[in-house]
């Protein structure tokens, strides 16, 4: 089994983005293109406001905290969660400071609605992972708070999901040693990617970008 070291971590948060679309992955966090859009504002101001109140809030038998560190030397992910919270259990583990014992429940925050791909889930479920090799615990469950419908949904942890993450991660390491971006699949979902214009994904249904350039570069002549 592959045991990652420090230099190597990826950021766990680009799982998400991996799932949802490899070329937009790529073009993120190995090619270190962004752009905001109107999702991609409100998503950031949405956890903004879960790591804005204390980091630590004790609440009868629940304990929060707000963007807590997470590494996973064996995924090879960093990053933070938004929120866990963490309820007295006899299943649980000791806390620093605390009294008991005390299961972890992460909960992300998104923008939106529940979609219908995993992406989002396979974050939620990386988080946990972590969190049962930082804790040394087991977690069958997290939740997903989605800003418009202003609810939770529920996530159980199921042995498929746990392993679509570990082979997602390994891909996206993959790619990294390899520096490799994937070409442009076009889909409906291109045309609320914040990325389109650093992608043109309506090149890939005419012509190749280097022969577009090359095209461009003949015509621009003299």
């Amino acid at each position: 089994m592959t045991v990652y070291r420090d230099e190597g971590l990826l950021q766990l948060a680009g799982l998400q983005h991996f799932a949802f679309c490899r070329r937009q992955w790529a073009l993120i966090h190995i090619e270190n293109q962004w752009a905001e859009n109107l999702r991609t504002v409100e998503g950031n101001l949405l956890h903004r406001r879960a790591h804005d109140e204390a980091a630590r809030e004790r609440r009868g038998d629940t304990l929060l905290l707000r963007g807590l560190p997470i590494v996973s030397y064996r995924l090879g992910l960093s990053g933070q969660c938004d929120v866990v919270e963490f309820h007295l259990s006899p299943e649980g583990v000791p806390l620093r400071g605390e009294e008991g014992l005390w299961l972890p429940f992460p909960v992300e925050y998104k923008r939106g609605r529940p979609k219908e791909h995993q992406a989002d889930e396979l974050q939620l479920c990386a988080q946990a992972m972590c969190l049962e090799e930082m804790l040394c615990c087991k977690i069958l469950r997290g939740a997903l708070f989605y800003g418009e419908p202003r609810r939770r949904t529920a996530v159980d942890f199921s042995p498929e999901l746990r392993q679509l993450v570990r082979d997602f991660s390994e891909e996206m390491h993959q790619y990294a040693r390899r520096g490799y971006t994937p070409k442009a699949k076009p889909a409906k979902s291109c045309n609320a990617c914040s990325l389109k214009e650093f992608c043109l994904p309506q090149l890939t249904r005419r012509v190749s970008v280097s022969v577009y350039l090359k095209q461009a570069m003949e015509e621009g002549a003299p």
